[in-house]
Order: C-alpha cells, then structure tokens, then sequence
C-alpha cells in the first residue's frame, strides 16, 4: 500500500511539473507567432537598445517616447526606410517589438519561479533537473540571440540577416520542441510501444525531421521576403522550376539568399512533409494501433491539411500578416501534433 502510495503521489507531482512546462509550451508558441507578427509588421528594429534587467518599462510619458524615437531616428531603417516617420507611426511599430521582448521576460519568469518551487518541494528527480536547467540555459542564449539578430539591422543595411533570424527560429523551436517532448514523457510517463509498427515509428521520426527543415526554410523566406515574389502557385514564374534558381556564384549561396531558390525549396519541402503525412496516415489504416496514436495520426493529418491551405492562401494573397501569422502557428502546430504522434509511437519513450 506505501509503495501504491508513493507511485501516486510521485505520478501527481510529474503532472504538476509537466502542466506548468505546457504552459511555457504555450507562452513559447505565442512568442514565435508574436514574433512573427513583428518581422511582418517591420517592427523588429524598433528599439534600437537592449536592456534585459530595466529595459521592461516603456516609454511613460511625451519626454521619454520622444527621446526613445529620437534614438530610432539614428538607425539605418529610419533613415533609408520611415524617413518622415511620425511619433504615432513610430509607437504603432515600437509596441509590437516591445510586446515580443516583454513577453520573452515573461516566459523566463513562468519558467524559473516554478522551478525554484518545484526544487525545493524536491518534486524534480536527479534524472530531470538537467533537462530543466538546458531549457532555462537556452531561454538565455535566445534572448542573447535574438540582440544578435536585432544587430544585424542596427549597422549600416536596415534589414534583419536571414542567417541571424532562422537561427533565431530555430532554436525557438528546438525550445518548444525539448520542453513539449519532456512535458509528454512526465504526463504519460514511460511509454513502451512496442506493438506500433517499426516502419511507423521510422516514418514518424522523419517527419519531425523534415517539419523541423521546412521551418528553418520558412525562416530564409521570411528573412529574405521571398514569400513576396512568384506569387502563384503550383508554377513559379509560369515554371515548374523558375529559370533563375542558379544565377549566384558560388553554387550554395542560391540555397540561403537567392528569393527564387528559397522559395523553390520551401515549396518542395512543404510538399514532401505533406505528402509523407498523406503516405504515414493511409499506410497506419493497415495497423491495429492505440487509440492515442491513432488520434496523433488523425490530428497530423488535419493539420497538414490546414498547413498547406495557410500556405498556399499566403502566397497567393501577397503575404497578408494576419494570413502569414497563421501559417506560422500553423507550422508548430504541425510541429506539436508529430511529437504527440512520435511520443506514442516511440519505444521506451520518457
């Protein structure tokens, strides 16, 4: 009966732990569309200075947003793009960065006071709390990456480095990606799917590799506003494959800064990861499978639907940000249902 006991109390104290790390889920998710919103917007260089411990109040009166906006009117985008900009122009950019950078504080927050508890309630097992302490290591490292995209727009070229923002995306992802897997393994505990189908759980583990690509290469399209040329759509150009994927030397610049190439390659993974999850869903029907890997099949399958008509409707409306934000929550979406589906589908998972 102890033993029963201890097990209980034990399982109750993971869902705890694991309820407050979906919460930081969701609080990540909202930043990476957050985000997204803000480069859409062109409001990512709004605030030229970077302040992780005072910087979380904003301007409070007329003097301090005057001396913010002057300290804007210094910066390469003012100067060669919102030349002439008002003050009113300038709150209506300054508050969607600010909101991104506000909520990154918060996370770090949300994220250490639980912990704090949780550790001295000695909740978290010795196997656990070095996965918790990576998550908060890379909290820090993203928001010192995120200055360091920032920056690339700060010098001389008033435009973010798609090198700088897809890393920034990145491990945005890799975050939420960890946290997600981690928060799944504490819910369900461990998992030994040993029945599920070999070449299921091979295909599941691809396509969180390849979702994982794809995204990475919405990031270059993203940086580079490639989503804004060749918009129709199953042709580029009146082309299959546009004529122009191959004009920049040396051969692999193409693949990270010619628009036709990323938005090419973009197109071809999305295709790949769709059709992978059309293949996946019809081949698991010849299974007899767990009913939550059965539901993570049929969630995938919805969300790719929906992916690919966020991604298509984007391209063809020239990028609309309310459509485009969408496409983006759409992506971790995707992102989420195959973790879900690869928790259930992996032997021994935890």
């Amino acid at each position: 009966m102890s033993t029963i006991r201890t097990y209980s109390t034990h399982l109750s104290h993971n869902r705890w732990i694991a309820t407050w790390l979906l919460l930081s889920c969701v609080m990540v998710f909202a930043m990476v569309v957050l985000g997204g919103v803000t480069r859409l917007t062109g409001s990512g260089l709004s605030m030229v200075e970077w302040d992780p411990i005072f910087g979380i109040l904003p301007p409070l009166d007329r003097e301090a947003w005057i001396e913010t906006f002057n300290l804007y009117k210094q910066s390469p985008e003012y100067l060669k793009i919102n030349l002439g900009m008002d003050l009113a122009g300038f709150k209506g950019i300054y508050w969607f960065e600010y909101g991104h950078r506000l909520l990154g504080r918060a996370i770090g927050t949300v994220f250490l006071l639980p912990f704090l508890f949780f550790l001295a309630k000695g909740w978290i097992s010795r196997s656990l709390a070095p996965k918790l302490i990576l998550m908060f290591i890379l909290g820090g490292l993203q928001g010192l990456l995120g200055w360091y995209m920032v920056k690339s727009g700060l010098i001389d070229n008033p435009h973010v480095s798609q090198y700088r923002l897809t890393a920034h995306l990145g491990l945005a992802i890799i975050i939420y990606a960890y946290m997600f897997r981690v928060a799944l393994g504490l819910w369900y505990g461990p998992n030994d799917s040993g029945n599920t189908p070999p070449v299921l759980r091979r295909a599941t583990t691809l396509l969180g590799g390849l979702v994982f690509i794809t995204i990475l290469s919405g990031g270059l399209v993203a940086g580079l506003k490639a989503g804004l040329a060749y918009n129709t759509f199953p042709l580029m150009d009146g082309r299959w494959i546009p004529q122009t994927i191959f004009l920049q030397e040396p051969l692999w610049r193409n693949f990270f800064e010619n628009i036709a190439t990323v938005q090419f390659d973009h197109r071809v993974l999305a295709t790949v990861v769709f059709l992978g999850v059309v293949g996946t869903w019809l081949a698991s029907f010849r299974y007899l499978l767990a009913r939550p890997a059965r539901i993570g099949l049929h969630l995938l399958m919805a969300t790719a639907l929906l992916q690919v008509s966020l991604g298509i409707s984007t391209l063809l409306m020239h990028v609309p940000v309310p459509l485009a934000a969408m496409h983006q929550a759409g992506a971790l979406l995707l992102l989420t249902a195959v973790l879900f589906l690869h928790h259930h589908m992996a032997r021994h998972d935890n």
